[in-house]
């Protein structure tokens, strides 16, 4: 019985066998070529189209501003915060409606900011935005 000699003549063998790194590399490239193409299918969605171009101010629009003491100025007008309700009911009542565009100091109070754009927002006008000095933001390096 000869299971296993101790010849010193047998050397072991010190070459890579390649041939089965080539079959995996052969199945993975088949799987590649199968799933390949499955996953280029893409949903296809309708994207809106941005601009770069400045938003022009429409004439149908309220310049509302208030400053820091706490002045309210419709227009370029003095107003009270008490006459305010039934100004923008007249407005909200127009079609269309005009935007409101709020101009506020940057110490005016929140709160006044606020009370304006609920009575703007009580009266049913829906379109009410802010209006900022971009110049001012860079210069001083923030908002």
């Amino acid at each position: 019985m000869a299971f296993g000699r101790m010849d010193s003549t047998h050397q072991p063998m010190s070459e890579i066998n390649v041939v089965p790194l080539v079959d995996v590399m052969l199945v993975l490239l088949v799987i590649f070529i199968i799933t390949a193409p499955l996953l280029t299918n893409a949903v296809k969605i309708d994207l809106p189209k941005a601009s770069s171009s400045p938003n022009i101010t429409k004439p149908d629009h309220i310049e509302f501003g208030i400053k820091a003491d706490g002045s309210l100025y419709w227009n370029g007008e003095l107003v009270t915060m008490e006459s305010l309700p039934e100004r923008f009911a007249i407005e909200a009542k127009k079609e269309p409606q005009p935007e409101v565009h709020i101009r506020a100091d940057r110490q005016s109070y929140y709160e006044v900011v606020a009370k304006v754009m609920s009575a703007a927002a009580k009266a049913g006008l829906v379109r009410i935005g802010f209006v900022t000095d971009p110049s001012m933001i860079n210069a001083t390096g923030g908002g």
